[in-house]
């Protein structure tokens, strides 16, 4: 069984793609990456968190996270990188389904949902990026296609992070055992079954709610066997994982905000609410996050991703550097 959905993953994560992608600021990629990986290169994946950096004129400080879940617009890269080194060490390929994050640990899996349409894919995150516009996720040319945002070139996405799963997938890394087998390894629940299943990469029947907290979970050496053969993949084979990946969601509608700040103490919040009227309209709104209530101060919401882009631009310019594009 484990070497049947080994199989079966390597197989949907090579499924062929088509056209062209919008390709903004990625020259950091560029210098990230260096050059093409010679032909037959064999990847590394290895694990990585990194240390702070600086792109575009902003600091990121990647860390491990393994309850990330956030909403913001997603975009997506390939032909330009196809084929040249990932932020760990891996080989980009433009036609599996993978990703890059400016911070999560590399690799890791999320669940990325489109908010417009419902589609929902799991991916693994192996790269750096985006640096533009304050986008949330970089996806590969594949993944966008199956997103259904490929014509568009951006979308509102919900971006959250499997836990169990990027753990084992993170110890596989560490281990040296290449991507693939690193999937297969993440969505195998135990050493003892007889079958394959897939934890929580399998999605509930509607958009879930932020997942709970508590402590990590420890990953037994047991978990880890040995890499498997790979056998013959048949169509139902390919069928039954696509169940399994990807989900289409019911959507509710949902609006895009530039936040430019979050409190506890409500005076602080309404006291930048007051500086931030002469960009639109600034509303305040309270959630409650570990127990502790926030006060997120926003301004719109705004038509698309063009109209936020520009007020996050303004934004910015009006001296609010960690403002950021969110979905709600």
């Amino acid at each position: 069984m484990f070497k049947r959905f080994t199989a079966v993953l390597m197989a949907s994560l090579l499924l062929t793609a088509c056209t062209e992608t919008e390709l903004v600021s990625h020259w950091w990629k560029n210098i990230g990456n260096g050059n093409r990986a010679p032909s037959g290169t064999q990847q590394q994946g290895l694990y990585k968190v990194g240390k702070p950096y600086q792109a575009m004129g902003k600091w990121y400080t990647p860390n491990e996270s393994y309850s990330y879940d956030e909403t913001g617009i997603a975009s997506w890269y390939g032909d330009e990188f196809h084929g040249k080194r990932t932020a760990n060490g891996e080989v980009f390929d433009k036609n599996e389904l993978t990703a890059a994050h400016p911070t999560l640990q590399l690799p890791s899996l999320v669940r990325v949902t489109n908010l417009d349409n419902g589609r929902s894919a799991v991916l693994r995150v192996n790269d750096r990026g985006p640096f533009a516009r304050n986008r949330v996720i970089d996806c590969s040319h594949r993944a966008a296609e199956v997103l259904g945002f490929i014509g568009n070139g951006t979308a509102k996405v919900r971006v959250q992070v499997l836990d169990r799963e990027s753990r084992l997938l993170a110890e596989a890394a560490k281990r040296g055992y290449p991507p693939k087998v690193q999937m297969a390894m993440a969505f195998r629940r135990t050493p003892e079954a007889t079958g394959v299943q897939v934890a929580s990469a399998a999605p509930p029947a509607s958009i879930p709610s932020a997942p709970a907290t508590g402590a990590p979970m420890p990953i037994a050496s047991t978990e880890l066997p040995p890499p498997s053969a790979v056998g013959n993949v048949s169509s139902a084979d390919i069928e039954d994982l696509n169940k399994q990946l990807f989900r289409k969601y019911p959507v509710q509608p949902t609006s895009i905000y530039v936040q430019v700040g979050s409190f506890t103490n409500a005076s602080n919040a309404a006291a930048l609410k007051q500086k931030l009227t002469s960009l639109g309209h600034v509303e305040i709104y309270q959630a409650t996050v570990g127990g502790r209530q926030f006060n997120r101060v926003r301004i719109g919401p705004v038509a698309d991703v063009n109209a936020a882009d520009a007020l996050l631009n303004r934004t910015i310019s009006a001296g609010y550097p960690s403002a950021r594009i969110i979905v709600d």
